[in-house]
């Protein structure tokens, strides 16, 4: 497919130019949105909504039980459907567990750690939940030092046995709430859902919020190997359309929105800009070391023109109205600015 027709593909499967009814269903239709920054993961399923999304909105499908953030894949936090959290994991909890097995080793993090661990949390998990800070201290109170990531790793391995989950926002301190509460699996998520072929569902799924995309960037996004990642292509080629040899697109793409933004301003780590093995689709190699990951594992927020990378901004930035950094002069101004100024108004209601 040409480019121009491979980017607007994927402006529809994102729900950038056809965004959804509401923050739960384009969360729904992305399935898993990059979220180890909290506000830019709840950025990223409001940039996906039509109108005139909110802040408050995301956080209160949080508080609902709608929504959840756990490590989802890649040993990285992920915000999505509660009811999918529990399926996702049976494919993707085995290799995180795999990967992480020297890091636990070197921490002490082992059965019988995380069993004091989950025994430490249970009363106040489920006494309205505890922020990361509620938790470690707990831990400290049980015996078990939470410094050194041992804390984290705790709830990271807790959370992929599919005991814990972040849900609601925590309203402490001031300014723009940064923080979830963990809160226990059972008790938290009301409904699962059970997809007869977890690995395929999750390609099909992916497809659908990511496609034009193939096998190597399935197994990029979710943290698979390529093996297990070309096994679920063969199991879903009924499911999706294969646009070009071993890219695939969804079987029904959403419709086009008459009036789809030029520009949006994509939070950090976006899935946009993420997902994928090669990302100069979207952006100019000459720029992708401005976008990162850089040293520090970031990726900056980006500005998108017609689907392409034309340059970076920062959330506090733009709630300030400081100017981003754009790449040149091939950008609509005012689309641009539009776009910061749609995201200044989502944080501020």
């Amino acid at each position: 497919m040409t480019p121009r027709a491979l980017l607007d593909e994927r402006l529809r499967s994102h729900r950038l130019t056809a965004p959804a009814a509401t923050v739960v269903d384009a969360a729904t239709h992305m399935l898993a949105v990059q979220s180890q920054d909290l506000l830019a993961g709840r950025w990223a399923v409001g940039v996906r909504t039509k109108g005139s999304p909110a802040l408050s909105a995301v956080d209160r499908a949080f508080a609902n039980g709608d929504l959840v953030r756990a490590w989802t894949m890649r040993g990285t936090l992920h915000i999505v459907p509660a009811r999918d959290l529990a399926w996702i994991l049976s494919v993707t909890a085995p290799r995180q567990r795999q990967q992480a097995a020297s890091r636990h080793r070197q921490l002490g993090v082992d059965g019988a750690v995380m069993a004091t661990a989950s025994r430490a949390l249970r009363p106040a998990l489920r006494d309205g939940g505890c922020s990361r800070a509620e938790a470690f201290a707990l831990l400290e109170q049980a015996g078990i030092d939470p410094r050194d990531q041992r804390g984290i790793h705790l709830l990271f391995a807790l959370t992929i046995a599919g005991e814990i989950c972040q849900g609601p926002i925590d309203p402490s301190g001031s300014g723009v709430a940064r923080d979830q509460r963990f809160v226990p699996v059972e008790d938290w998520v009301r409904d699962s859902a059970a997809p007869q072929d977890p690995l395929t569902e999750l390609f099909v799924r992916y497809i659908d919020g990511h496609g034009p995309a193939g096998a190597a960037d399935f197994a990029w996004w979710s943290g698979l190997t390529l093996g297990s990642a070309r096994e679920a292509v063969e199991r879903a080629r009924d499911r999706v359309r294969e646009i070009a040899e071993g890219v695939f697109a969804a079987a029904l793409s959403p419709r086009r929105s008459p009036n789809a933004a030029a520009a949006f301003a994509l939070p950090a780590f976006d899935e946009y800009y993420i997902s994928y093995t090669d990302r100069t689709a979207v952006c100019a190699a000459e720029h992708l070391a401005a976008v990162g990951p850089g040293k520090n594992g970031m990726v900056r927020p980006t500005l998108i023109d017609r689907g392409r990378v034309v340059g970076t901004w920062a959330h506090a930035d733009a709630a300030r109205g400081t100017p981003p950094d754009l790449f040149g002069d091939d950008h609509d101004p005012d689309a641009v600015e539009s776009a910061l100024a749609r995201f200044a108004d989502f944080v501020s209601r």
